[in-house]
Order: C-alpha cells, then structure tokens, then sequence
C-alpha cells in the first residue's frame, strides 16, 4: 500500500514557475514508476511525466517536454515537478502517481494522491 499527497500548487501568471512535490509512505518507494498526470474541467486526466524507479529513465508527454523537469528523491521518498513557462493551457489539477509499469496510461497507476490545483492566468 503506498499513500501519495501532493503540495505546491497554486495561482501563478503565465510564464511563471511552480515547483509540485509529492511525499510518498511505504518502505518500498524505490520499487515504483512515479507519475504525475493532470485533468482539466470536462477534459479526462492526460499524462504529464514519469519516472522509473531508480530515477534513471525520465518520460514526458509532448506538451510538456523542455518545460516541466519530473525527478524523486528515494532516500525521502518524494517525487518532484518543476514546471517553468507555465501557460494558461497548464491549468488543471495535477496527481501524483504511483505502478509498477512505465505506463502513460492513468488505468495502469495502481496509487493515486488527492490533487493539487496548478492555475495559470494569462
């Protein structure tokens, strides 16, 4: 059983930076894929990035890629999203993640945290 909550969001203007974290319980933090995926008002949650479990394979969703950096830390068990040159098309709910799989698909992420509200006004 792994726990997953996420802090740092919030309101920042366009071309900004956010740093997301996601604190992780369990002794077996290293064992998992972490991602973080997002979901807009009326859209499905869409993938953001993943990492692998010694945090040696990275894996980006196109929109993404050159702006937002995934990284973990498995000594204190937490995920990071740096996220720079935010644009209002980033504002969404953003969920930290957790599989067994590299996968891009939310079906596939076995844990889930609660949220955290990314806004970015323009």
């Amino acid at each position: 059983q792994v726990q997953l909550v996420e802090s740092g969001g919030g309101l920042v203007q366009a071309g900004g930076s956010l740093r997301l974290s996601c604190a992780a319980s369990g002794r077996t933090f290293r064992s998992y894929v972490m991602g973080w995926f997002r979901q807009a008002p009326g859209m499905e949650r869409e993938f953001v990035a993943a990492i692998s479990g010694s945090g040696g394979s990275t894996y980006y969703a196109d929109s993404v890629k050159g702006r937002f950096t995934i990284s973990r830390d498995n000594a204190k068990n937490t995920v990071s999203l740096q996220m720079n040159s935010l644009k209002p098309e980033d504002t969404a709910v953003y969920y930290c993640a957790a599989t067994r799989v590299v996968a891009d698909s939310p079906r596939l992420y076995d844990y889930w945290g609660q949220g955290t509200q990314v806004t970015v006004s323009s």
